[in-house]
C-alpha cells in the first residue's frame, strides 16, 4: 500500500469550487465520505476503487493500483472511500457522476472500472454511469442485502453499520445487465464467492473461476504478474485474454495459492494424491507447511 504525507507537494492539487476536471492535469476531489484521485497518462483510463484491506490505512493514501497503472502508461482515477461500506455513501456515486456531467469519460478512447471485494461491487455499480465501461470484477460481493443474498454472512461488522435497503446501487447483479463488457474473477471453492459470482453471470460476462486463491484473489493475481495482462487485455478486447492465463500459470509458485491447493488436496485425505501434490509443490519452493503435511501423513496410520 502506497502511503503519502499529509503534505500537498505529495499529493495532486484539489479542483477549486466550480473548477472542471482536465484529462491532462492531475487532480484530487475531496468531500466527507470519498475522494477522487487522477493522473493524467494515455487515452486508456483505469478508475480503481479501494477494497477493505486499503481501507486499513488512513487517508491520505495513493490510489489502488497507482504503480502498477501508471507503468502500463493508462491514466488513473482513483476512487476512495473513508469507510468500509461499500460506496453506498452520499459522496462516492455523486462525484463520478460530476465527472461524467463535465465530459471526462467521454475525453478517453477506452475507461475500464476494477476493484476487489467491496471495490468491485462499487466498480460494477458505478460502471453503470460510464456508457461503454468495462469492469473487472475481483472477488466481487454482488450485494450485501441480506434479503437478496442470505447466503452471504461475511463482514458483519462493516454490514450492520451500512445502509443495505436503499434502492440506488444495491444490488451489482442488476448493475451489471448494463455494462457491454464485464469480467469476473473468483475463487469457486469460496461458497459465498461462487453464489455471488453465479448472480452476476450472464451473456456480457466472462466469468474466470480460478480455485484455490481464496477471497483474496487479487493478491495472487498480481503476485502471478497476471494483473497488468488482465487490465490490457480488457482494455483492449473487453476480455482477458491468453497473456493473462500464460501469467497465471506462476500460480504454483505463490504460497497463498500452492497453501490453499494443498489444505484442498490434503483434506480429500488420498495418501497417494497428498504425496503426488506434496512432491509437485516443493519442486517449486521449498515450502514448509508442504513439509509438515508430508510428515503428518508418514505418522498416520495408514488401512
Amino acid at each position: 500500500m502506497s502511503i503519502v504525507s499529509d503534505d500537498p507537494a505529495d499529493m495532486p492539487p484539489l479542483l477549486r469550487p466550480g473548477e472542471s476536471a482536465d484529462p491532462a492535469q492531475a487532480f484530487r476531489v475531496l468531500r466527507d465520505r470519498a475522494a477522487l484521485w487522477f493522473e493524467p497518462g494515455g487515452q486508456t483510463l483505469i478508475v480503481t476503487f479501494d477494497n477493505l484491506a486499503t481501507l486499513d490505512h488512513p487517508y491520505p493514501r495513493q490510489p489502488w493500483l497507482k504503480s502498477l497503472v501508471q507503468g502500463m502508461g493508462f491514466a488513473l482515477l482513483g476512487v476512495q472511500s473513508f469507510a468500509k461500506d461499500w460506496y453506498r455513501n452520499p459522496d462516492a456515486a455523486p462525484l463520478v457522476q460530476g465527472l461524467v456531467a463535465e465530459g471526462f469519460f467521454a475525453r478517453f478512447d477506452r475507461v475500464v472500472f476494477i476493484g476487489a471485494s467491496m471495490g468491485a461491487f462499487g466498480a460494477i455499480n458505478m460502471a453503470t454511469l460510464v456508457p461503454g465501461a468495462a469492469v473487472i470484477a475481483l472477488s466481487p460481493q454482488s450485494t450485501m442485502s441480506k434479503k437478496i443474498a442470505p447466503f452471504e454472512g461475511r463482514f458483519g461488522w462493516a454490514v450492520r453499520r451500512g445502509d443495505w435497503t436503499t434502492p440506488a446501487f444495491l444490488d451489482a447483479a442488476d448493475a451489471i445487465r448494463q455494462i457491454g463488457h464485464a469480467v469476473v474473477l473468483f475463487d469457486g471453492r469460496i461458497t459465498e464467492d461462487r453464489l455471488h459470482a453465479a448472480r452476476l453471470a450472464g451473456p456480457s460476462v466472462q466469468l474466470l473461476r480460478i480455485d484455490h486463491t481464496t477471497h483474496e484473489a487479487v493478491r495472487v493475481v498480481l503476485k502471478c504478474g497476471a494483473l497488468g495482462p488482465l487490465i490490457a487485455g480488457v482494455a483492449a478486447t473487453g476480455r482477458a485474454g491468453p497473456e493473462f492465463w500464460q501469467a497465471m500459470r506462476n500460480r504454483r509458485s505463490v504460497r497463498k495459492w500452492a497453501r490453499a491447493f494443498f489444505e484442498t488436496v490434503t483434506a480429500e485425505a488420498h495418501p497417494a494424491r497428498i504425496r503426488a501434490a506434496g512432491g509437485v509443490l516443493l519442486k517449486q519452493d521449498d515450502y514448509l507447511f508442504v513439509h509438515r503435511g508430508l510428515q503428518t501423513l508418514a505418522q498416520t496410520p495408514q488401512d
